[in-house]
C-alpha cells in the first residue's frame, strides 16, 4: 500500500517524471491463474494424426449423453476432449509403439463413449419397468419408486454396456491410456 501511494504521489505531483525520470522498480508479480496446456498424449495424438474420422452414431449419442464436467484438477477427459480423440484418424499400418499407443487410447475412449448409451438405457428401462409394475397403484407410489430404480438401473446399464462393448475384458494399460487427461496445468521444469 505504501508503494502504491508513493507511485500515485509521483504521478500527480510531478507528472513530468513519468517521461523523464528513471523507471520505477516494482516488486515481482506471480501469475494469479494457472495456465492450461495440452497434455503429452494430446500432443502425441496431434502429431500422429493423418486425417479426420467421422463419429459413428453410437459414439455421437454417447457423447451427447455424457454429463458436463467442472474441471478443478484436469484429471479426467470431458466431452470435447473425447470427441477430439475420436475424430482423429491414425495410420493403421504404423506399427511403431507410439502408433499402437494412440490407437489403443482411441479404442478405449470409443468403448467408454459407446457404453454411456447403455448407462442411460439401463436407467430408463428400470424406471419404466418399475413404473409399469406399479400400474395398479396410484401415481404417488409409481413416482416414489421410479427415481430409485432409475439410479439402480444406471449401474446395471453400465455393467451391461461394459460387457457388450468389451470394456470389461480390456487390459488395465489400455483403460489407463483411455483415461489420461487431454489437458493439464502448466508446470515449468525446475
Amino acid at each position: 500500500a505504501i508503494l502504491a501511494q508513493a507511485i500515485w504521489a509521483q504521478v500527480f505531483v510531478k507528472p513530468h517524471l513519468l517521461l523523464e525520470g528513471p523507471p520505477l522498480s516494482l516488486p515481482p508479480v506471480q501469475m494469479a491463474a494457472n495456465l492450461v496446456v495440452p497434455s503429452d498424449i494430446s500432443i502425441l495424438e496431434s502429431k500422429m494424426a493423418v486425417g479426420r474420422r467421422r463419429l459413428g452414431m453410437f459414439e455421437w449419442t454417447g457423447l451427447l449423453f455424457t454429463a458436463p464436467m467442472l474441471h478443478i484438477h484436469y484429471s479426467k477427459m470431458d466431452r470435447g476432449d473425447m470427441r477430439a480423440v475420436l475424430t482423429k484418424k491414425f495410420d493403421v499400418e504404423d506399427n511403431s509403439p507410439v502408433g499402437q499407443i494412440v490407437r489403443r487410447r482411441q479404442e478405449s475412449v470409443h468403448k467408454h463413449v459407446v457404453s454411456q448409451n447403455f448407462l442411460w438405457a439401463g436407467g430408463f428401462t428400470m424406471a419404466g419397468l418399475s413404473y409399469w409394475s406399479f400400474r395398479r397403484y396410484n401415481y404417488q407410489a409409481r413416482l416414489l419408486a421410479a427415481p430409485f430404480m432409475f439410479y439402480f438401473g444406471t449401474f446395471v446399464g453400465r455393467a451391461v454396456g461394459d460387457i457388450v462393448t468389451g470394456r470389461n475384458a480390456e487390459f488395465a494399460r489400455d483403460r489407463f491410456l483411455g483415461s489420461l487427461p487431454a489437458k493439464v496445468y502448466y508446470a515449468p521444469a525446475a
